[in-house]
């Protein structure tokens, strides 16, 4: 684990649950808790005010709780390779999220709440069990990168690339959804276009697909 803020920082390899004492050191701007052992964390994490950094990737957290919302200033969270079936719907207080990584876990789905993370840039949930996209992701007008590989995603939002005019990569592969749904969605020709200027020097404007699905910008 490491600690950053007021208190530099410190590494410590946990085992289950997270020391209480850690939960006293209120002006903590980062914590880093990756390649652990722990099963839960504790209610008390909304003490953490201050905390803008929160990485506890690879453990064996099966549910974040609902006081994860009181975390205002946060930044990054990171909770990839974990055992995660669901996200508090208190997530949509993050409201200065810029990156959000639960890649690897077994979501079945994304609250509808995650619309209200105003300032979320990056989305990263690879690899779960994910079907579908709640609607309000399109309100995510900052996001710019969507991937969302090996899910079960056979359709999007329709207005998400008329609405999310900073979008400039989506990554899909793996997943029921056609390349040719993707081209007939409103805002195409834009999005297209934003992938053209950044990918300048790529082929076909950056947006290919494999056999099973979409590359680059469109990732299927």
């Amino acid at each position: 684990m490491a600690v950053d803020g007021h208190c530099r920082s410190k590494r410590f390899q946990i085992e289950v649950d997270i020391p209480v004492a850690i939960f006293k050191l209120t002006n903590m701007q980062r914590l880093i808790l990756a390649d652990n052992l722990i099963e839960r964390l504790p209610e008390n994490l909304g003490k953490l005010q201050y905390l803008k950094f929160l990485i506890i990737d690879e453990n064996r957290i099966t549910t974040l709780p609902d006081e994860l919302g009181l975390l205002v200033r946060l930044e990054q969270l990171s909770v990839s390779g974990n055992l995660l079936t669901c996200l508090p719907e208190t997530i949509g207080s993050l409201r200065n999220l810029l990156l959000l990584n639960v890649s690897n876990n077994k979501l079945k789905s994304l609250p509808e709440s995650i619309g209200s993370c105003f300032s979320l840039e990056e989305l990263q949930a690879n690899g779960n069990l994910i079907d579908d996209l709640p609607s309000s992701i399109c309100n995510l007008v900052y996001l710019k990168s969507l991937c969302l590989d090996n899910n079960n995603v056979y359709q999007i939002p329709h207005n998400l690339l008329k609405d999310c005019k900073a979008l400039q990569n989506i990554s899909l592969h793996d997943n029921p959804i056609s390349m040719d749904q993707f081209q007939q969605m409103e805002g195409f020709r834009e999005f297209e276009a934003r992938r053209k200027k950044k990918f300048d020097k790529q082929i076909d404007s950056n947006v290919m697909i494999s056999s099973k699905g979409l590359d680059e910008g469109v990732d299927l």
